[in-house]
């Protein structure tokens, strides 16, 4: 069973302090992801937006693997609303993949902004492109995270094979990630986030490291015939982190927020209008959540099926989904 490891404390001390109160209302637990990602800080701040804009609710964000361990944790009804990547979300509805047949009723609410596959490294370990990480030490990311599941269909599309072709293969978080490489321990890591994420931006920010992102949006039309258009080709700018000198050409999947379909349509429709009426602070939190729009609320985006209400809800607000 997939495990919450954490408890994110933002916005909920007045809650804690509420004694009895607190005992009485509502539970509503968000899974976001690891801490040194993008779903962390924005999960706690709509945690915070849910807990004040809807009296006699407890909104909290977890710390989590990601979006794997997020669907899997929507699917045994531990959570209630989840953060994930449209990938992640699609094998969810299949039962494809990492769920093994069982089918999580997962249904789509928002789409976010665009998580971007990052290929880490430093620039004194040789690393030009994905064929120079053959016999190299890589991490691809913690277990049941979204990064897994894209950094192995990655590395399959880039003609490797995970179980021969690497001198090592580390399942490590980005903030443990970041860590192994400045350790030597790890020549290259694979991360996927909005950007910027903390974890680079602190190793792009280490005295005598100079910071390179691998270049592999070369690889789309294979990661596609494999999986599906889920994926998409975009362009980290120069100088994004510390010590990019370099554009990176890489691929990227969108983001959703995400509720079981037999979620309450008064509450997804609650959660929906006091996420919207707070998007300009949201956005304040991360960069990330300045592309949460009207026009990112598309369908195929999606992924997966709205729910219902939140359908209704977009189309109010003036989206066309198609």
């Amino acid at each position: 069973m997939t495990q919450i490891t954490r408890r994110a404390t933002l916005g909920v001390p007045a809650i804690l302090a509420a004694g009895t109160a607190a005992a009485q209302a509502q539970q509503l637990v968000i899974a976001t992801g690891t801490t040194g990602g993008v779903y962390y800080p924005l999960g706690g701040a709509l945690a915070n937006y849910l807990t004040r804009g809807m009296p006699g609710t407890a909104a909290t964000a977890e710390v989590t693997a990601g979006s794997t361990a997020n669907f899997q944790l929507l699917g045994a009804n531990r959570v209630q609303l989840v953060f994930g990547q449209v990938d992640a979300a699609v094998d969810s509805i299949r039962g494809a993949g990492p769920f093994r047949g069982r089918v999580v009723p997962t249904r789509a609410i928002a789409v976010l902004y665009t998580n971007r596959m990052q290929v880490v490294t430093t620039a004194d370990r040789g690393i030009r492109s994905m064929a120079d990480l053959r016999g190299k030490r890589i991490s691809t990311g913690a277990p049941q995270s979204a990064t897994e599941l894209f950094a192995q269909r990655l590395i399959a599309a880039a003609g490797l094979d995970p179980a021969r072709d690497f001198r090592g293969r580390e399942r490590l978080s980005p903030a443990e990630s970041t860590n192994a490489i400045r350790d030597n321990k790890i020549d290259a890591y694979f991360f996927v986030s909005g950007i910027p994420t903390s974890a680079i931006t602190d190793l792009g920010a280490t005295p005598g490291t100079q910071l390179v992102l691998v270049d592999h949006a070369q690889h789309l039309d294979a990661i596609v015939r494999e999986h599906g258009p889920v994926y998409f080709a975009e362009t980290i700018p120069a100088n994004t982190y510390p010590g990019q000198t370099a554009p990176n050409q890489q691929l990227s999947v969108a983001n959703i927020l995400a509720v079981r379909e037999d979620a309450s349509p008064a509450l997804v429709t609650q959660m929906l209008t006091i996420l919207w009426q707070n998007r300009e602070d949201w956005a304040r939190v991360h960069s990330a959540a300045r592309d949460f729009t009207l026009d990112a609320q598309k369908t195929a985006a999606a992924g997966v099926p709205w729910h219902p209400a939140a359908e209704a809800f977009w189309r109010t607000a003036g989206a066309r989904l198609s």
